[in-house]
């Protein structure tokens, strides 16, 4: 017998247990990090594969507005692009990332250059990318509603590092306020598009599917932080090494 689908309140319910029991706020490696644990070196290793994260985002996001059938849906998903590109030079999110990373001490030459990369970032989020471009619209969708989550691991992560870190200060972490309007505002509107696409059984399976793929992209890059940069600290040839304390 065919298991019959979810009312929309059951497939939101469904994906915010998803998020209640993958997000990465609970990864060892983030609590580390909010708690005031790490050095400054593994803070400036997060921050600077991190960015490979934050500065593929955009192509992400133009791999699936290359697909989208209407003019009101291009429109919609465009603003993610400006928010993350932004419209000018050295506006938007990755130019702000860009500023964090300089104000923990890292070249801008360098982190841009990508050597410093742990390979398991680079595979993970070339994962995401690969992800969103060649499964469907609607799988595609879904796996961005990790921004459900999202307001509630900024508020953690800034108040965190500014309570925790003299190298941290507002400046720094300019990128986080846009992203606590941003977020819920992108989220909404990914919601809203699940609920009344995802009709059948299997798309809403496809749908949770695709949520639980990309809290396993975001916790595989904390492992990978984890493994290299905490303990047992075996971080692999060419990637990024912290300077001596």
């Amino acid at each position: 017998m065919s298991t019959p689908p979810l009312s929309p309140d059951g497939l939101e319910a469904a994906l915010r247990a998803i998020g209640a029991e993958r997000y990465h706020n609970l990864h060892p490696f983030h609590r580390a990090l909010h708690d005031g644990r790490l050095t400054r070196g593994q803070v400036q290793a997060w921050a600077l594969n991190r960015y490979y994260y934050q500065c593929r985002i955009p192509a992400k996001d133009a791999t699936l507005l290359a697909r989208l059938p209407t003019a009101e849906l291009r429109r919609e998903w465009r603003r993610r692009l400006v928010d993350h590109d932004g419209d000018a030079p050295d506006t938007g999110g990755v130019a702000r990332w860009l500023k964090l990373t300089g104000g923990l001490g890292l070249d801008r030459a360098y982190v841009e250059s990508l050597h410093g990369l742990l390979p398991a970032t680079r595979f993970a989020v070339d994962a995401y990318v690969h992800f969103v471009r060649d499964r469907s619209i609607l799988e595609a969708i879904a796996s961005s509603l990790t921004e459900l989550f999202s307001p509630t691991i900024i508020g953690e992560r800034v108040s965190g590092m500014l309570r925790h870190y003299d190298f941290v200060t507002p400046d720094t972490l300019a990128y986080f306020q846009p992203r606590l309007t941003q977020a819920p505002r992108d989220s909404d509107f990914a919601l809203a598009y699940v609920r009344d696409h995802a009709r059948t059984a299997e798309q809403q399976q496809a749908v949770m599917d695709a949520l639980r793929f990309k809290c396993d992209v975001l916790w595989s890059m904390l492992d990978a932080l984890d493994y290299a940069y905490v303990a047992p600290g075996r971080i692999p040839p060419g990637a990024f090494r912290p300077d001596p304390a």
